[in-house]
């Protein structure tokens, strides 16, 4: 009986991704429905459901399947940021502050978990805080300008023109465009240096 649902749910996994790369996201969510329906503690169908539903804008029903998966596999990081990522687009700071968190409890190298905390914690206006996430995003990504010009950011709203502009410098060197970027609209670090 279970190899005959593991050939079913097979099949419907198939059919989840020919429907999606035929853009039929609702067809798709019916049949990940149809999955659950199966075994409703289904992880990768409810990971699929919430990024269909994300894809069709509906971000409470994408946020509530998140929150299904995290209950359903609370030790796997990328569940987390998910979830901390819609949380943070949804204006839900605390939420998605407390879901990066658990993602780097369980990853401490997610960098991109570290970028999404910083933003959650910048958007609270907690820059000392955000100032270490991005510092230790960086230091995981170094090559990725994200976490460099929102440091550079913090450090304008910080009042520390200095440090920003030794990031415009430090941009110079791999992401030109970034730094013209900053430098525009920070007004520093416009000499050549």
């Amino acid at each position: 009986m279970s190899v005959g649902v593991s050939l079913h749910e097979a099949f419907l996994r198939l059919q989840v991704r020919a429907l999606v790369l035929f853009g039929q996201r609702h067809r798709a969510l019916d049949t990940v429905d149809e999955m659950l329906c199966l075994r409703a503690n289904n992880a990768y169908a409810l990971a699929t459901r919430a990024h269909l539903l994300a894809e069709l804008g509906d971000r409470a029903g994408a946020q509530q399947a998140l929150q299904r998966l995290v209950d359903v596999q609370p030790d796997q990081p990328a569940g987390w940021f998910n979830l901390g990522y819609l949380s943070e687009e949804m204006g839900q700071l605390e939420e998605a502050e407390r879901a990066f968190r658990r993602a780097l409890d369980l990853d401490p190298k997610l960098d991109r978990a570290w970028y999404g905390l910083a933003l959650s914690l910048i958007r609270q206006r907690r820059f000392d805080e955000a100032v270490v996430a991005l510092r230790r995003n960086t230091e995981l990504q170094p090559m990725s300008p994200y976490g460099w010009y929102q440091l550079a950011r913090v450090h304008v709203d910080r009042q520390e023109p200095d440090e920003a502009a030794k990031i415009i410098r430090h941009l110079r060197q791999f992401e030109p465009k970034v730094a013209a970027q900053l430098e525009r609209e920070t007004g520093l670090g416009q000499a050549p240096g």
